[in-house]
């Protein structure tokens, strides 16, 4: 006759079902009755999270006696090293402590045990445990607070929603590791096909990002050490303090063509009649965008240009770029097309033509008369209308006859030599005609979102790594890249942590 079992199995989840009680008979009590709204928050808040704590902690306990109960009975092979050693030995109750987006738990496992080689615990990688001790969740958790704000906010956002479970000091340290599989991301992300008529823009900037001094390039340290030395209190007009890295941003997008008229962008002096609405400009779709500090910008412009030409391969769109005028932007921009074969359409920033004009116009009208409006208007409406060189040599002939001088004459010249030395990228007929953006306003919004939103803060003083890892991290968020890439970073983490070669196999016993 087979005897009764009387041994009672117990309930792996005892400790959630018990916490669950707990938390219903809380609520259906005299207690709760009196709560309002916000007390009920609080309290589900603390509670439920420590529930899910429980649930977590009960599952890894399940694994645990399961694993155990196979060591037991014989059933788990030999386990063979990644040195390919043989791990004779089973020890159980080897355990670790994992933080969670839940709070603390405890991960116990079976240690393969040889001698004179350590230990190997094939429930690692079937958990893919980290490393250190922080969750993958918790480690996205950390990045995604710390991309949006200051590193003491994100602490303090990770501490109210999972307890005391991660320093200041390790959150900069998760997002900087965070950040290292990037490029290979976007190595692997197929672009969105456009049709051939939609023209492909790019577009380059930079910005500088107040750095600590050892974070500075080479000669902005010295320049720094140098002007530390005077002990001077106060800066000279127009001198730069020395305490910034550039940054290189680059954007590159498709767009709709949308011709439009001088008119269009230029209002004439005394404002628009409204009998011809304006026509709108051209959109900027699947904006994509990357920046650095570390790397040199000719890095930078070759990423962009590796975007540009994922989307057309061929050649067959027209490319068109644009940029502020920085001679060593153009330089590396003609490099760029030329190793590539690649025919661009270069074109200046029409808002900075804009500023050299207005402060030329003020030199021969007083700011803010309606001549000075009227005199900047036609002369811009001129450049788009594609006579930049005869508007150059005019506004030069109108200070000769006024016999302009001093600083009113500086601001005609330096207008005049800004057109001049720029002639080929001032084609604005040929883009408004086509339909292509003739400002970089998409790139500088992008300065604007990945620099001065946040590595710009107020007292914000970054070190090299942190920088570059916010930088990238957000330039990732802004492509609405975030989920895919979390998912390619986890995947990679888990190939450098349990590698298929270094991955435990698994030996007949004798």
């Amino acid at each position: 006759m087979t005897p009764y079992d009387t041994h009672a199995i117990a309930d792996p989840f005892a400790d959630s079902f018990s916490a669950f009680e707990t938390l219903t008979t809380m609520l259906s009590g005299s207690d709760a009755g009196t709560w309002t709204h916000t007390e009920l928050e609080e309290y589900l808040d603390a509670a439920g999270r420590e529930l899910l704590r429980l649930l977590l902690q009960d599952h890894l306990d399940l694994r645990a006696v399961r694993e155990e109960e196979q060591v037991r009975s014989g059933g788990v092979p030999v386990v063979v090293g990644p040195e390919g050693r043989v791990r004779p030995w089973r020890e159980t109750g080897h355990s670790r402590w994992l933080a969670s987006v839940f709070g603390m738990v405890r991960v116990t496992r079976v240690a393969h045990r040889g001698r004179g080689v350590g230990n190997v615990h094939p429930a690692d990688a079937v958990l893919s445990l980290p490393a250190g001790r922080h969750s993958t969740g918790l480690r996205r958790l950390a990045v995604t607070e710390a991309v949006r704000g200051s590193f003491d906010q994100a602490h303090q956002a990770v501490t109210r929603r999972c307890g005391n479970v991660l320093g200041k000091r390790r959150l900069e340290e998760l997002v900087v590791a965070a950040a290292v599989d990037v490029d290979g991301f976007y190595r692997t992300v197929i672009p969105v096909p456009c049709s051939r008529e939609m023209p492909l823009v790019v577009q380059v900037d930079g910005k500088g990002v107040v750095m600590r001094p050892e974070a500075l390039r080479e000669a902005t340290r010295r320049a720094a050490e140098k002007a530390a030395a005077g002990h001077r209190g106060r800066l000279a007009p127009g001198e730069k303090p020395n305490r910034k890295r550039m940054a290189t941003v680059a954007c590159v997008f498709d767009t709709r063509p949308a011709p439009r008229r001088p008119h269009d962008v230029i209002h004439p002096p005394g404002g628009r009649s409204g009998e011809r609405p304006a026509r709108p400009g051209p959109r900027a779709e699947n904006k994509w965008c990357t920046a650095s500090l570390v790397r040199p910008p000719e890095q930078v412009i070759a990423d962009v240009f590796d975007q540009a030409e994922a989307r057309d391969p061929k050649h067959l769109r027209p490319w068109v770029v644009l940029v502020d005028g920085a001679r060593h932007q153009l330089d590396l921009i003609a490099a760029e097309t030329v190793r590539r074969g690649v025919t661009v359409h270069v074109l200046l920033d029409f808002v900075h033509v804009a500023e050299y004009v207005w402060a030329a116009g003020h030199a021969f009208h007083k700011p803010g008369t309606t001549e000075a409006e009227a005199w900047a208007a036609d002369h811009l409406t001129a450049i788009l209308a594609g006579h930049a060189a005869r508007v150059a040599a005019e506004m030069t002939a109108q200070a000769e006859r006024e016999h302009l001088s001093g600083s009113r004459r500086e601001a005609v010249d330096a207008c005049e030599h800004y057109l001049t030395g720029h002639l080929d990228q001032l084609h604005y007929d040929t883009a408004l005609n086509n339909g292509w953006p003739i400002a970089t306003g998409a790139v500088e919004g992008a300065c604007r979102h990945l620099i001065a939103d946040r590595l710009d803060i107020t007292g914000a003083r970054w070190g090299l790594p942190g920088a570059e890892a916010v930088l990238r991290l957000r330039a990732v968020v802004s492509n609405g890249d975030l989920n895919p890439y979390w998912r390619y970073h986890a995947a990679r983490e888990h190939e450098r942590l349990y590698p298929a070669s270094d991955q435990p196999t698994y030996a007949l016993s004798a």
